[in-house]
């Protein structure tokens, strides 16, 4: 008797579990066509139009029971991302202006395991009334917009912070990726928190802005606990100060994960990683078509001796100690020799790259 229980009960299970993913693949289906109307939209109206339709189904569809963990796998220019601890997931998306800047929609799902509940908390763009580089706590519904692709949880006391890297279009000459904080104060969300240190100065999030022609790397590398990016410098010594002209140059700094606290280290050692593959889609203006495209921004390492790259010759040492050292003759860069190097990587020294002031939108 015990034993048919179990099986009714399983059996009910699985059938429950087969329609709830039936009814979020349908719902599922009805957002890519909503989605596909929002990508054709021809003006700024007529994208507000469209995205209030396709958020407020979301949200609809977000309520859903076991929406927490269905992939969404076709909403292919939405970024759907969880922490390792399961305890989290962003949902957002881009909608290019007019004008080129970006605006962002986006929701943040926390599982309260306790409660056996799904807290849902929309977020609500305000980078236009905020300071260009807002250096205080935000809100939710202060919220400065952005993409993003990766978090990382840090444990501070009793509680968990999860550190976000993401990516902001800032305008038609220059891109952003940024550093920040979501943690939660009670069922309150908050962005920012004191824990990136540089020198003297703590900072509550991160900001470096380049070229909108090049592509900078900003990524996590858990095997050494720290948050690896491309170090960025002027295209030419007269340009120092303006970011629109900053590309990497080659060589690495990182954030090095010390107890609570991101520190910063200059001249770090970059190293390919297994997550090579990853991308991130996001929607840009073709500047010879005017049309808006999907554009894929690539996250993934490059060989800094690569002849094919452009920029500062810098030479590469492996994390696991073997160095390439130039020879004391300068005039013959094509002598080199292989020397043991037993340096932690995370220990050789940092420089912030450069910020600059954001296009505000109207």
């Amino acid at each position: 008797m015990v034993k048919n229980f179990i099986f009714i009960a399983a059996l009910f299970l699985a059938f429950h579990s087969f329609a709830q993913d039936t009814i979020l693949s349908q719902r599922e289906a009805n957002l890519v066509e909503l989605l596909n109307d929002l990508r054709a939209a021809k003006d700024d109206f007529e994208k507000d139009e469209k995205n209030a339709l396709f958020y407020q189904y979301f949200l609809e569809t977000l309520n859903e029971k076991s929406a927490y963990t269905y992939s969404f796998s076709q909403l292919k220019s939405v970024g759907v991302i969880d922490s390792p601890d399961g305890l989290l997931r962003i949902i957002n998306w881009n909608i290019e202006q007019d004008d080129e800047t970006q605006k962002y929609y986006g929701f943040v799902l926390k599982k309260d395991e306790r409660k056996d509940e799904i807290l849902i908390t929309e977020l609500i763009d305000n980078s236009a009334e905020l300071p260009l580089r807002p250096e205080e706590i935000l809100t939710a519904d202060n919220w400065y917009g952005a993409l993003y692709y990766k978090i990382i949880p840090v444990e501070k006391g009793s509680k968990t912070v999860y550190t976000l890297l993401g990516w902001d279009g800032n305008s038609s000459t220059s891109n952003v990726k940024l550093i920040d904080v979501l943690y939660f104060t009670g069922s309150q969300l908050k962005f920012g928190s004191p824990i990136f240190k540089l020198k003297d100065q703590l900072l509550k999030r991160v900001f470096y802005e380049h070229s909108e022609r090049a592509v900078m790397t900003l990524r996590y590398e858990p095997d050494y606990n720290r948050i690896i990016f491309d170090h960025l410098s002027p295209e030419a010594p007269n340009l120092k100060g303006f970011y629109a002209y900053y590309i990497p140059d080659l060589s690495y700094d990182a954030f090095v994960l010390d107890g609570t606290k991101w520190v910063l280290k200059e001249d770090v050692i970059g190293v390919n990683s297994k997550e090579d593959d990853e991308k991130m889609q996001v929607f840009v203006r073709n500047e010879r078509t005017g049309k808006i495209e999907k554009k894929t921004i690539k996250k993934k390492w490059e060989n800094p001796e690569d002849e094919n790259l452009s920029g500062t010759p810098h030479v590469a040492v492996t994390p696991e100690g073997q160095a390439i050292e130039e020879t004391k003759d300068q005039n013959d860069l094509d002598s080199k020799t292989l020397k043991k190097d037993k340096r932690d990587p995370n220990k050789l020294s940092t420089t912030l790259g450069g910020k600059k002031k954001r296009k505000r939108r109207n």
